[in-house]
């Protein structure tokens, strides 16, 4: 740019001189060709300066592009994981998930970066493939009740208040002991277990649990005429089950069928040693996809 400024300072005077050097020999056309070629390079140097503009911003902007908070952030997704990691190499895994691995009949079908978990086996001709999701354990929320409590209208105010000091003292310690053990306790993790026989029905049993507090609670219990709605996790599968007639609450059926339902899940497998094991082993699932998550977008910051 200096030199651009410069040159445009000069040209007039370089102008000038060879001017009246043509006029004296005579050459009136001279001046215009000395203008034109003063002209000339003060373009040409204009572009030089212009074009070391245009590289300086380029590059001003190609550091720009790279992100101001990259580094930072990836140093603090770098923290995370060796939290994780400590975390980890310090907590001892559940007994509960290496027994049931070791001696149950299930396989165990766990895809890294996928939410799912399935249990398949096969018991005599027929298939069973028992699902659970770490998502659970996500939208878990232990103090949903309270909050539920807690908007109810207090009707037994004035009834507790009548109460002596030492009673209300007593109900104190013991809501603060129930409020320990339900933050203790784990989340309850939903089960769909699917009952088919290839080769001798097109259809199967879907069977809606819960696994919590060491025991398997069924909710619904539906069938399928085509195995296939009970298998399939699309939209269109979703409406047709939603189209089929679901059965009463399984809470409300008789008694007896209750309990027999209950055996004949237990002779497959669904047992209390399973309702301890999943919640147990969703915890560790997701601690792992947890950390694989961070992983992963600490390589992608960094890349």
């Amino acid at each position: 740019m200096l030199s651009f400024r410069t040159l445009a300072r000069s040209a007039p005077r370089t102008m000038s001189c060879m001017a009246s050097a043509s006029m004296r020999q005579g050459l009136v056309a001279r001046p215009f060709a000395a203008a034109s070629m003063a002209k000339s390079s003060g373009f040409q140097m204009m572009r030089a300066g212009a074009a070391s503009f245009s590289t300086t911003t380029s590059r001003r902007a190609a550091a720009a592009a790279d992100g101001e908070t990259d580094d930072e952030l990836s140093a603090k997704i770098e923290s995370e994981i060796q939290i994780e990691e400590e975390m980890k190499a310090s907590e001892q895994e559940p007994s509960s998930v290496k027994d049931f691995i070791d001696n149950s009949p299930f396989e165990l079908i766990d895809t890294p970066g996928q939410e799912v978990v399935k249990l398949v086996r096969n018991f005599g001709e027929e298939k069973i493939t028992i699902s659970f999701s770490i998502a659970d354990i996500n939208n878990f929320d232990p103090y949903a009740d309270e909050a539920a409590l807690e908007d109810e209208e207090p009707l037994a105010d004035d009834l507790q208040a009548a109460e002596s000091g030492k009673r209300q003292n007593q109900d104190l310690e013991s809501d603060m002991e129930a409020e320990d053990l339900d933050e203790e306790a784990p989340a309850p993790i939903n089960l769909s277990i699917v009952i088919e026989k290839p080769g001798k029905s097109d259809g199967a049993l879907n069977i809606d649990a819960t696994a919590q507090d060491g025991s398997v609670v069924v909710e619904n219990l539906f069938y399928y005429a085509d195995a296939k709605l009970a298998r399939l996790d699309t939209p269109e599968a979703a409406q047709q089950r939603a189209d089929v007639y679901p059965g009463p609450p399984f809470g409300s059926l008789d008694e007896d069928l209750q309990v027999l339902m209950e055996r004949f899940l237990e002779e497959r497998g669904v047992t209390q040693a399973l309702a301890v094991f999943v919640p147990d082993y969703v915890d560790l699932k997701e601690q792992n996809e947890y950390l694989r998550w961070l992983n992963n977008v600490k390589g992608f910051i960094d890349a």
